[in-house]
């Protein structure tokens, strides 16, 4: 486990903290967020102590999968605002020093781009190739066996030209042809408008998925699928994603974010760990900075289980590749929801601890946790096509509480999703004159990490501990502290490597550490020379 330097580029310091932007606040009274209500918050970001804003797409686009289907690559949906609302708000980031990453949508497109609208038109058409276009098997079916992610085929009849177009997600999501490189062009031309704009980076879209096995063969049966499973999981997904010639197309797109200096690269992969790691590329063809790892999301939680996965990751990581961590996002159920409100303040205090560039999740830091979604007020089309199934992603879309007035001070009207039960206590105004909040803690964190550099860049060391606690050491420039993390609630008596000198901080209300660390109870201590 390498040591970093303090030369080491922003993102390996760096927090990156991810806004939603239709739930993060509305200026204009239509119950939606925009670029100017998360201009008007940014002091909120700001003052949390993170570097960097990732923001969910904010493209023109129906919207039939909330922005993940994008209608034009260089705009800026109108509900959201305009290209001068976006250039306000990139400027307003800079001027506090943060960084801005747009979400890149690279391996299918809006069934009303222009694009696929060209594509459709003709089987002649310039742009046919573009799109993934095959004749109906023998019996007038789809062309193979893939299963869209959403459920039901990965295939649309196009009755007009009789041939089906592949969509990897909704039917309103038309998978781009990678294998023409007048598309890699048309997105490399895309990504080098923002970067001219003056964007950092790019949290990159499923991007395992954006190439296809030549000939589309049938994916194999899924010996392991049950009833009750998800339906895309019937099958193997072995020739519709992680294809050898993707890693070409994300070299291409490393070297042009290189070529602007420190920009960022997150790549969506959700690949088991020895694939993920193929994603960093080789020190000398390298492949995205960090390709994201949800393992934090995906496991128990439980002291055993993380640290093995912790151990077992750090060491899998190339010696050019640099580590990520993630307990929420806009896909995923809420830390909160997930392991309770005891057990998010020790979360809080993993992912700020651990080697490697962590992400926060927008409204984590006020430990939002369980929204029943009404069935009439669903509006993810995933649990709309997949009812009953758990499946769900509102509950992790719900709208930021800012205040105790009507609406939680998102909106001048009935927001587009319900706010947690708990607004008018859960609220950033309210927490933030309790010291012992949740945000009160990321505000201590965030700020312990930016001062203490052994929490970010030094070398991480796992050690042996009693019962359900989870124990490390960061060292960096002669500096060592502690990390001990109960993920149980009964108290452990646990011997330091070292002796302990003052906290740098602490889930709960204790001030010192002798040894003793309580159920649910998490610290970070400085240890003397």
């Amino acid at each position: 486990m390498s040591e970093g330097s303090l030369a080491a580029p922003w993102w390996q310091r760096g927090v990156i903290y991810q806004i939603y932007p239709r739930s993060f606040a509305d200026s204009n009274g239509d119950g939606i967020g925009d670029l100017a209500g998360i201009e008007a918050h940014l002091d909120h970001v700001a003052n949390l102590g993170v570097d960097a804003i990732w923001l969910s797409p904010i493209f023109p686009s129906p919207m039939a999968d909330f922005g993940y289907d994008v209608a034009d690559y260089t705009g800026v949906e109108a509900m959201f605002g305009d290209l001068a609302a976006f250039d306000r708000l990139l400027a307003a980031v800079h001027v506090r020093g943060l960084r801005l990453l747009l979400d890149f949508v690279p391996n299918h497109s809006s069934t009303q781009h222009p694009w696929f609208v060209e594509s459709r038109s003709s089987r002649d058409s310039p742009k046919r190739d573009w799109y993934i276009w095959r004749d109906p098997a023998p019996d007038g079916g789809p062309p193979n066996n893939w299963i869209s992610d959403m459920g039901g085929p990965a295939w649309e009849l196009d009755p007009a030209t009789g041939q089906y177009y592949l969509h990897t997600f909704l039917k309103e999501q038309a998978d781009l042809n990678w294998r023409n490189p007048d598309v890699a062009q048309a997105m490399t031309d895309v990504m080098r408008f923002w970067l001219d704009r003056g964007v950092d980076g790019f949290r990159i879209d499923v991007l395992w998925h954006i190439v296809k096995a030549q000939g589309l063969p049938d994916n194999p049966a899924n010996p392991d699928w049950r009833e009750g499973m998800a339906e895309k999981l019937r099958v193997l997904q072995h020739h519709s994603t992680d294809q050898p010639e993707a890693h070409a197309f994300t070299r291409g797109m490393r070297q042009l974010a290189d070529s602007y200096g420190e920009t960022l690269l997150v790549g969506e992969i959700f690949l088991p760990r020895d694939r993920l790691m193929r994603w960093y590329g080789s020190e000398a063809e390298p492949g995205v900075h960090l390709p994201f790892n949800f393992e934090l999301i995906e496991n128990s939680w439980n002291r055993d289980t993380l640290a093995r996965l912790i151990a077992d990751y750090d060491a899998a990581i190339p010696d050019h590749g640099w580590p990520n961590w993630v307990i929420g996002s806009h896909d995923a159920p809420r830390i909160a929801a997930r392991v309770g409100e005891a057990q998010a303040r020790v979360a809080a205090m993993l992912l700020l601890t651990l080697r490697g560039t962590p992400t926060l999740y927008q409204g984590d830091e006020l430990g939002i946790g369980t929204v029943d979604i009404p069935p009439d007020r669903i509006r993810d089309p995933q649990d709309l096509r997949q009812p009953g199934m758990g499946l769900g992603r509102d509950r992790s879309r719900t709208p930021m509480a800012w205040d105790a007035s009507p609406n939680a001070g998102f909106s001048t009207a009935v927001p587009w999703l319900p706010l947690h039960p708990d607004w008018p206590m859960r609220n950033v105004a309210v927490q933030e004159q309790d010291p012992h909040s949740m945000l009160a803690l990321y505000r201590r964190l965030l700020a312990a990490r930016r001062a203490h550099p052994a929490l970010s860049l030094g070398r991480m060391t796992l050690h042996d501990t009693p019962g359900d606690v989870l124990a490390y050491e960061r060292v960096h420039a002669g500096q060592r502290l502690f990390v001990a993390l109960n993920f149980g609630p009964d108290a452990q008596d646990i011997t330091p490597p070292a002796r302990p000198g003052r906290i740098i901080a602490a889930t709960g209300t204790r001030t010192a550490f002798d040894g003793r660390i309580d159920g649910d109870e998490g610290f970070i201590v400085e240890l003397e020379p």
